[in-house]
C-alpha cells in the first residue's frame, strides 16, 4: 500500500494528492490582502527578483503590483477565473470529506459510537454498494444516458470499493532460481480464483449496460410524467399500472417508431437480456458458495414433505419424468409473492433432503448431482427436483426478490471477496432488468401506437368510398 493513502486503491487513482490548502494560497485568494501595502513598496523601490523555488502565487502579486492598473473588463475576467479555481478547489475538498465518511462507516461496521458493535466488514461493503447503486439508479425510470455527475460518482466510488480485490490473494508454492542458479521454495501470491474469474466479467457486463444507456441520447421516443396529465387525456398510446403510477410514461410518434430505431430498441432488449442471464447465473453460483448460517438451518423443518407441502411433495415424488414448468402450471402462481413464498418452501425442502443425504453420500458440489448420479437415492433426486424447480421460478420470475436463504447467507457472511462479487452482481442483475422492462415499455407503446395508426388509416378509406360503392 503507498504511502500516499490510508486506504485501498486510492494509490491507483487521482485521489493521491495533498488536499491540505497551504497558507500563501488561502491569502492569495483574498481581495485585499496587502494590496495596498505593496503597491506602496513597489512606488518606492523596485521588486527584487524572485529567488528560486518561490511561489508562483507570490510572483505573480508582485509583478501585478508594479504593472499598471488593469481595466474593468479584464479584472472581472481574472476574478471569474479566481472564483472558478476555488470553485474546483471546494469540489475537491467535499468529495474527499465524502470519501472518508463514507470509508469511516466501512470501517466502523456502521457503528458511529465507535464501541464495536457494528456489523462486519463484509456485510458493511455489501451494504455500501447496494446503497451507491440506490443513490445512482434509483431516481432513473427512462431510457437515457446517466448524467456526468452521477456517471462520476458511480465510476470514482465503484473504484475504491472494488480496489479491495486487488488485496485478497491466496498462496502458492512456487520455484524461484537465483541468480547463482539455485532454486529456493517461494510461497508466490495471486488474486483468489473466484475472483480472478468473476469480477473482470462483471466489469464487462457493467460497461455493457452503461454503453446501452449512453445509446439512448437521441431518440425518436419521449416521456411524460403521468402526474401532470388530466385524466381524460386518452391519447396516450402507453397506459401503465396502477401499482406504478408514480413512473413516466414513454410517448411515440403517431405513425409509431420507425424501423430503424424499433430495430435496435430490440437488439439492446435481447442483449440486456442476455446481461441479465449472466449476471443472475454468476450471482446464484457465488451465493451458493456462500455457507449456510446455523440460524436458517435451526429453522429448517423436520421432513421435505412438510416444507413443500402434501401436494407439490406427490408431485415431486411420483414417476421418474419430472418437469418443473408442469408443475409451475399446476400452481397457477399468479403474482410474486406467491412465487416467493413457493421458492421460501422448495428451498428449505431441499436443504432438508441434502443434509439427509450428505449422511449416506460424500458430495462436494450439489449443483453437479443430478437424477442420473443419483444412484436411486431418493432424497438425491428430491434435492435435484427441488433445485430444478428453483431455476425454473426464478427464470418465470426474473424480478423475483431474494430467498429467506439467500437473506441469511448474506447477512450472516464473512468473506469480503464473496461480498463484493455477490453484490455487484445483484446490482447489474437489478439494473440489466430495469432496462428490459423500460424498453418492453417502449416497445408497448410503439405497438399500440402502430395499431391506432392502422386503424385510423382504414377508417379514412371506408370515408372516402361513396354510399353506392358499399
Amino acid at each position: 500500500m503507498s504511502g500516499g493513502s490510508g486506504f485501498p486503491g486510492f494509490h491507483n487513482h487521482r485521489y493521491d494528492r495533498d488536499y491540505a490548502r497551504p497558507l500563501f494560497r488561502v491569502s492569495s485568494f483574498t481581495d485585499n490582502g496587502g494590496g495596498e501595502e505593496q503597491e506602496r513598496h513597489a512606488s518606492s523601490a523596485p521588486p527584487p527578483a524572485p529567488p528560486r523555488g518561490r511561489s508562483m502565487s507570490h510572483t505573480t502579486s508582485t509583478v501585478a503590483a508594479v504593472q499598471p492598473h488593469l481595466s474593468p473588463t479584464a479584472s472581472k475576467l481574472s476574478m471569474k477565473k479566481l472564483q472558478q479555481v476555488v470553485n474546483e478547489k471546494s469540489l475537491e475538498d467535499e468529495e474527499m470529506e465524502l470519501m472518508k465518511e463514507k470509508y469511516t462507516k466501512l470501517l466502523l461496521g456502521e457503528d458511529m459510537s465507535g464501541s464495536g458493535k457494528g456489523v462486519c466488514t463484509a456485510v458493511a461493503i455489501s451494504n455500501a454498494i447496494t446503497n451507491l447503486y440506490a443513490t445512482v439508479f434509483g431516481t432513473c425510470h427512462r431510457l437515457q444516458p446517466l448524467s456526468p455527475e452521477k456517471k462520476a460518482v458511480w465510476n470514482r466510488e465503484m473504484d475504491c470499493l472494488l480496489s479491495i480485490c486487488e488485496y485478497i490473494v491466496e498462496f502458492s508454492p512456487k520455484v524461484q532460481a537465483m541468480p547463482d542458479g539455485s532454486t529456493h521454495d517461494v510461497m508466490a501470491t495471486s488474486p483468489r480464483s473466484d475472483i480472478l474469474m468473476n469480477l473482470p466479467a462483471l466489469e464487462k457486463l457493467e460497461t455493457m449496460l452503461l454503453d446501452i444507456l449512453e445509446s439512448f441520447e437521441k431518440t425518436d421516443f419521449w416521456y411524460i410524467d403521468q402526474r401532470k396529465q388530466s385524466f381524460s387525456d386518452s391519447t396516450k398510446s402507453f397506459q401503465r399500472n396502477e401499482d406504478k403510477w408514480w413512473l413516466p410514461e414513454p410517448c411515440v410518434p403517431e405513425t409509431g417508431l420507425s424501423d430503424r430505431m424499433h430495430r435496435e430498441l430490440q437488439q439492446k432488449r435481447d442483449q440486456a437480456s442476455q446481461i441479465h442471464k449472466m449476471a443472475m447465473e454468476i450471482n446464484s453460483g457465488i451465493l451458493s458458495e456462500m455457507q449456510v448460517p446455523l440460524s436458517y438451518i435451526e429453522m429448517l423443518p423436520k421432513s421435505g414433505k412438510v416444507g413443500v407441502g402434501d401436494a407439490v411433495y406427490r408431485y415431486m415424488s411420483s414417476g421418474d419424468q419430472f418437469s418443473p414448468d408442469h408443475l409451475l402450471n399446476f400452481l397457477n402462481l399468479s403474482s410474486e409473492h406467491e412465487a416467493l413464498e413457493i421458492a421460501d418452501r422448495v428451498e428449505a425442502s431441499m436443504y432438508v433432503w441434502r443434509r439427509k443425504a450428505s449422511m449416506t453420500h460424500v458430495v462436494t458440489k450439489w449443483e453437479n448431482v443430478t437424477e442420473l448420479n443419483a444412484d436411486g437415492d431418493k432424497n438425491l433426486i428430491l434435492a435435484s427436483r427441488a433445485r430444478g424447480l428453483l431455476l425454473c421460478l426464478k427464470q418465470r420470475f426474473p424480478g423475483l426478490s431474494q430467498t429467506t436463504l439467500d437473506t441469511s447467507k448474506i447477512q450472516y457472511n464473512k468473506d469480503i471477496g464473496q461480498a463484493i462479487l455477490e453484490s455487484y452482481s445483484r446490482v447489474l442483475e437489478s439494473l440489466a432488468y430495469n432496462i428490459v422492462s423500460w424498453i418492453d415499455d417502449v416497445l408497448i407503446a410503439d405497438g399500440n401506437a402502430r395499431k391506432g395508426h392502422n386503424i385510423r388509416m382504414q377508417t379514412q378509406e371506408f370515408s372516402k368510398l361513396s354510399p353506392q360503392q358499399y
